[in-house]
């Protein structure tokens, strides 16, 4: 007897939507990097916006929840942004994110002067009048930047202005250095308003140090770099008000007494 075929299954074309993670990248030439580097990114950028703040513990669940993802690579994202000096890790308590002290601010001028000063000093004889000119219009950039109280625009020219001579630098170890501490100084959480007197002031500094350049002292430039602009000493005023003066006021009130 010839065996009875059986029809055909009919397969139905409606399928369940997949959830899709808020972490895939849409764009083709990014989908190589890792699901840690992606959430290391997001975690900075929550950092950065002050969607996440110094002191505070993190809920890894709910992040975890709230990116669609495992704990695996949110906790290997947070290891990195501890071994960068972001983040501590506490026994029994979990992961909790750094605030700045005095102590801290002091120790990464000191780093910040002596690096860039070292790398100007081995790459500053390949400085041109064209990158000279670069450097006053991005000086102009900052002066137009502190008028308008805008400081995103200040803090990329700012960048950039140091940058003019770090990027010739073959030590990306170095640079690299410099890079992250300008991030937990400036970028953590970044700031909205400007200390304009300071700003002000960082310019007048830009100037001097540029026109040591142009003159070709570049040992004398280096010194600037180091003992004024970076020092903790000449900064330490302008520092005190812009990193404190707001947290100590709010102490204050928290701790001040009910009237009677």
């Amino acid at each position: 007897m010839p065996r009875q075929k059986h029809p055909a299954r009919q397969h139905s074309s409606r399928r369940k939507p997949r959830k899709a993670s808020p972490l895939r990248p849409t764009n083709p030439a990014i989908q190589t990097r890792s699901l840690r580097e992606q959430v290391y990114d997001f975690l900075r950028d929550e950092m950065s916006k002050g969607g996440l703040q110094p002191g505070a513990f993190l809920d890894l669940n709910e992040i975890a929840d709230r990116l669609g993802v495992s704990r695996t690579p949110l906790r290997e994202a947070l290891l990195n942004l501890e071994s960068q000096g972001f983040v501590t890790v506490l026994p029994r308590r979990g992961f909790q994110l750094n605030e700045l002290a005095l102590d801290d601010i002091r120790h990464f001028y000191e780093i910040i002067g002596a690096l860039e000063a070292a790398a100007l000093r081995s790459v500053g004889y390949t400085l041109a009048p064209d990158d000279f000119a670069r450097m006053r219009v991005l000086d102009d950039q900052m002066k137009q930047a502190v008028a308008a109280r805008d400081f995103d625009r200040y803090y990329q020219a700012n960048l950039a202005f140091h940058d003019s001579y770090l990027s010739r630098s073959d030590n990306k170890r170095l640079v690299a250095q410099v890079h992250l501490l300008k991030r937990r100084l400036y970028d953590w959480p970044r700031r909205q308003s400007m200390l304009q007197a300071w700003e002000e002031h960082s310019v007048v500094e830009h100037e001097e140090f540029l026109s040591l350049l142009e003159r070709g002292l570049i040992d004398a430039a280096a010194d600037h770099l180091q003992h004024v602009h970076w020092s903790f000493t000449v900064q330490e005023r302008y520092i005190r008000t812009y990193y404190f003066a707001g947290r100590e006021a709010q102490q204050q009130s928290q701790h001040a007494a009910p009237d009677q």
